[in-house]
């Protein structure tokens, strides 16, 4: 079975960096959280300044992690997008709406732990979603993990090759 990376980066809060006002993966298919924009009051620049910064390391991370290898081509395949964990769902909407942009024939979420929230919403732009855990309450993605380190671009590199 062929595996690829798609990179997708969160959008923060600027005063807040770990609360996803949005996603965006590199190819800049974009989800952007516009009640949470409207209710922090989070201008259009600010927006867009932070936007295209997560766009280019997405796109710098895709590059170094492919290597010299092309993209899989994912026309009528079946895909299966794996992440951690599932907080608000953000990066992941944005990796489902950006593999099925490219016309895969169905698109399956697989995650270990999530919020119900984030299940629910996921549940309706995929063709499917397994969520092993889904506690409540659900505080953050690390909480379920002994080890929750930062996975180097060095480490990516090594298990993709």
């Amino acid at each position: 079975m062929p595996l690829d990376v798609i990179v997708v980066r969160k959008l923060g809060v600027p005063w807040q960096p770990e609360l996803a006002m949005g996603a965006i993966a590199s190819g800049g298919m974009r989800v952007l959280d516009q009640e949470l924009i409207r209710l922090e009051r989070i201008s259009q620049e600010d927006v867009e300044a932070i936007a295209a910064r997560e766009k280019l390391e997405a796109e710098r991370r895709e590059r170094l992690y492919r290597a010299a290898r092309p993209p899989l081509e994912l026309r009528d395949r079946t895909v299966i997008l794996v992440d951690d964990g599932l907080a608000t769902g953000s990066t992941m909407l944005a990796a489902v709406r950006c593999v099925k942009s490219l016309q895969s024939s169905s698109v399956i979420v697989a995650v270990p732990v999530a919020s119900r929230q984030a299940c629910a919403h996921l549940r309706l732009v995929a063709d499917e979603c397994l969520c092993l855990a889904v506690p409540e309450p659900f505080g953050a993605v690390g909480e379920w993990y002994e080890d929750f380190q930062q996975t180097s671009d060095a480490e990516v590199r090594d298990l993709l090759r």
